[in-house]
C-alpha cells in the first residue's frame, strides 16, 4: 500500500485540499495595493497571501508521486512549500521509495511552520526538509545532483529558479511545473520546449496542466 492511502496522509490530504477549496473566498479578502504603490516585493507578496493555499490538485499530485516511484531520485527539490499540499506528495513518494528526501523553499514564515505541522502530522517530517525565505537564495545552497525539481511558486521565477539549479541537473533529471496552461508561464515554457537549452518537454493535461521537462544535456 502507498502512503497516499495510508489513513493518517490521506486524512492530513483531504483536510488540506478541503481548506484549500475556499481560497477565492480567501483571495477576495485581500486588498489591492493603492494606485499608483510601487509592485510588492517578493516577501511583501508572500506576507499579503500567507492565508492562502495555491495548492497542486490531487491528479498533479499524483503524478509526482508516480514519477518519483519510477526514477527513484536521491533529491527532490520543490520551490513553493506553500501549506504543504504538493510537498506531502514528494516526500510520501520518497519514504514508498525507502530512500532520498525532499528539500522544498517557502518564504512565508507563517506557511513554514503550517506546512511542517502537515508534515509532522502524516508522518513525513523526517524526508523533508523546509528551506525559509527567498527561492533564489535558499536553493543557490544546493550542491549535489538533483533528480527531480518541482516549480510551483511565483510564476515569474520559474525560469530563474531553474536556471539557478541548472548546473545540478543532471541527464535524465524531470522538472515538472504546475499551471503550464497560465499565460504568466509562456517564457518559461518558451525556454524549455526549445530542445537547444537541453530539455526534452511537454504539457501533461491535469488541471491547469503540468510541464513535464526531462533534462537531456
Amino acid at each position: 500500500m502507498s502512503r497516499l492511502q495510508d489513513p493518517r496522509v490521506a486524512s492530513v490530504l483531504d483536510r488540506l485540499h478541503l481548506a484549500a477549496g475556499s481560497d477565492d473566498e480567501r483571495a477576495a479578502a485581500v486588498p489591492d495595493p493603492p494606485a499608483g504603490q510601487e509592485p510588492l516585493t517578493a516577501a511583501e507578496r508572500a506576507d499579503a497571501a500567507d492565508m492562502l493555499y495555491m495548492p497542486i490538485s490531487r491528479e498533479a499530485g499524483v503524478l509526482a508521486y508516480s514519477l518519483i516511484r519510477a526514477s527513484r531520485p536521491t533529491l527532490v527539490v520543490e520551490f513553493g512549500t506553500s501549506m504543504g499540499i504538493s510537498t506531502i506528495y514528494l516526500a510520501a513518494a520518497v519514504a514508498d521509495n525507502g530512500a532520498g528526501r525532499v528539500v522544498s523553499t517557502e518564504l512565508s514564515a507563517r506557511k513554514v511552520i503550517a506546512a511542517g505541522q502537515s508534515l509532522a502530522d502524516a508522518g513525513l517530517d523526517a524526508v523533508v526538509q523546509i528551506l525559509e525565505g527567498d527561492a533564489r537564495e535558499t536553493l543557490a545552497t544546493i550542491a549535489e545532483p538533483v533528480g527531480i525539481l518541482l516549480l510551483d511558486g511565483w510564476k515569474e521565477l520559474y525560469l530563474p529558479v531553474l536556471q539557478l539549479l541548472e548546473p545540478w541537473l543532471p541527464a535524465g533529471a524531470l522538472v515538472l511545473a504546475d499551471d503550464s496552461s497560465f499565460s504568466s508561464l509562456q517564457p518559461y515554457c518558451t525556454y524549455v520546449r526549445d530542445p537547444g537549452n537541453g530539455y526534452e518537454s511537454v504539457s501533461f493535461p491535469v488541471e491547469d496542466g503540468v510541464e513535464i521537462s526531462c533534462r537531456t544535456a
